[in-house]
This record gives structure tokens, sequence and C-alpha cells, in this order.
């Protein structure tokens, strides 16, 4: 297997690398592939060095999986020419996220839409990941009607800038700016750009990506997103309503039993999820569960996850899993020249 990560040399790029080594993805030659600023440079993938090449070099050499995280530029751009040669594209930037001819796709929710023909498959926003992990068990038994939702996002969701600017306002050294305001000791209710209608594109992201991932317009959700002092790992305060009542240990039950999901929800021993324990991890973790006393069939519940791991690279590498365990990996040999 022929794989190229595109990006390699960024944040979700290192972590990409990590999750391919970890899982043991099967892979025969690995093409590491960034800007042409970075192109010469070395990288180590399991204890081997390897040459960053440009992305016209990538193309030529036609491998059957590349994995994308450059940036939606990069991905408009580039994925189709790889698509072109044969290779299956899974994209993590928002490019093609709501193309109505593209697989939105949370491998433990709905890999199983895919097909061979999927050339370029769209990895949901970080914060959907999460979110929807612990809704769609849920959506399935009691069906979701309205989802609230406040986000409590680390900088490392922004990117490497952000995490100096963090570390610089801690050790009170002057830098480059990736935010308006400083982000120590504060938090900026401001997760990407803000749109004609007052909320941001992550907020946005936020109300349409479930819907298309559970294939289900008959809920609406709505978000506000904040930026905090955290270096990793986005928390979530999620309030959702259903059509059906429910008892919640059955919903404690329902996650726990959920592939992907752990359960941290104990007051009388203060566990709950925070990000510090997701940091590193796979896993989703749910807690503070409890019934919203204002309102019928209502839940709270928090939701915490590591942002570059099952938020970006984790649920990428997922994807590519399940393309190879099911033979749905485009055959490069007779792709269109």
């Amino acid at each position: 297997m022929k794989v190229a990560v595109v990006g390699a040399t960024g944040m979700v790029g290192e972590v990409m690398l990590k999750v391919l080594a970890e899982r043991d993805f099967p892979i025969s030659e690995l093409l590491l592939v960034a800007s042409e600023r970075s192109v010469g440079k070395t990288l180590s993938y399991k204890g081997q060095e390897h040459t960053v090449i440009g992305l016209e070099d990538a193309v030529k050499a036609r491998p059957e999986i590349a994995i994308f995280s450059a940036g939606g530029g990069t991905s408009l751009e580039w994925a189709p020419k790889f698509a072109e040669v044969g290779t299956a594209v899974i994209d993590n930037s928002s490019a093609w996220r709501m193309d109505p001819s593209k697989k939105l796709v949370v491998p433990e929710i709905n890999a199983n839409e895919l097909t061979a023909t999927d050339k370029i498959i769209a990895n949901p926003n970080c914060s959907t990941i999460q979110m929807v992990m612990a809704l769609n068990p849920l959506h399935k038994k009691y069906k979701m009607k309205r989802v609230v939702v406040s986000t409590y996002q680390s900088v490392s969701g922004t990117g490497v800038k952000a995490v100096q600017q963090l570390e610089n306002e801690i050790n009170g050294v002057e830098g480059e700016m990736a935010y308006p305001y400083p982000i120590s000791r504060n938090a900026l209710p401001h997760c990407d750009v803000f749109m004609e209608n007052g909320y941001t594109k992550e907020e946005m992201k936020l109300a349409r990506e479930p819907q298309k991932i559970l294939d289900d317009r008959t809920f609406s959700v709505t978000a506000t997103a904040v930026r905090i002092p955290t270096a990793g790992g986005h928390s979530e305060s999620v309030n959702v309503e259903f059509h059906e009542d429910f008892d919640l240990a059955d919903i404690r039950k329902l996650l726990s039993k959920t592939p992907g999901i752990v359960v941290q929800d104990n007051p009388e021993t203060n566990s709950y999820p925070m990000p510090i324990y997701a940091h590193d991890k796979d896993d989703v973790f749910v807690g503070r569960l409890r019934r919203d006393e204002t309102q019928r069939n209502t839940l709270n519940m928090w939701i915490v996850s590591d942002n570059l791991r099952k938020g970006a690279a984790t649920n990428a590498v997922q994807i590519a899993e399940y393309l190879v365990a099911n033979n749905l990996v485009p055959n490069t040999s007779e792709a269109v020249s």
C-alpha cells in the first residue's frame, strides 16, 4: 500500500504519522508531502528517515491512498488531481465536507456508505466528530429534536502559531499573534471567521455537519464556539432535546456500550471528562449526564476528546483502514493517465 500524507510537516500531519505507526497501517511506501518550502526536509517514521516531496511528485507516484491535512485551498486544487490518477483521498479540511457529491464520514457511524467510487472522502470538523459520536446512539433510540452546543476549544485547533502565542504569553515573551486578543487567562468567543449571520464558520460547521453525517435533517443544531487557553483537547457542553423520554441509567448504559465512547460520570468521586485525561487518546469521553429540569425530554452532557487525534488524524486513518479492509481502495494501475 503506497500512502501519501499531504501536510506531513504540520501539527495534524505529525499526529497522522504517529497514529499510522501506532495502528500499524499497512504501508509499503510512504510519501511525505508538503509545500515547496518544506521539500527536501526529512521526517522520521518507524525509525526510518523520509525526504519530504512536493505535490506534483506525489501525484506522479500514484499512491493508493492520500490523507490530506494541508488546508482547504490545497485540497480544492490537489485532491481532484490525486483522484484523477486513482488515489483515494481522505481530506481533513472543510473544502469538501458539504459538497453533496462527497461523503462526510465518521467510521463508527457511516463508513458503510463508502464505495470504491468515492475518491474524495471528507473528514468532519474536530468538534463535530466528538459530538456526533455521543449523539448517534442516543438519536437512534430517542430521536433528537434540537441540540444546543457550546464548545471550549484548545489553541491546537488553530495551529502551531496559536500554540506558540499561548506559550509566549504564559512565559511573558512578545511574539506573533494568531488571535486578535491575548488567549492566556482569556476566552475568545471567536473560532474561525465571522459570517454574515453573526455566527462563525466553526459554529456553522457544528450546525450543518451532524445532519449530513447522520443523514437526517429533522433535528437542528445551534452552536457557540469558544477558544480557551488549553494546549490540546476540545470540550463541549451539549443540551439535547429528544422526541422520546429517557431514563438516565439507560443513557449511561447505552453510551458505555458504544465503541469509542468512555463514560466518566460520577459526581461523588469528581469523575468527569477533562482535556488533560483525553490527551493522546482516541476515545471520546462523556460525563456530567443529567436531566434538564427546565424542559421535557432534554439531556445535558459534557463531551471531551483530543482534537488532533479522534478529531482529525485518528478518524482519517480509521477511514483508510475501512477502505483497505473492505477492498475499496481504487486500483491505480487502471486509473486515467
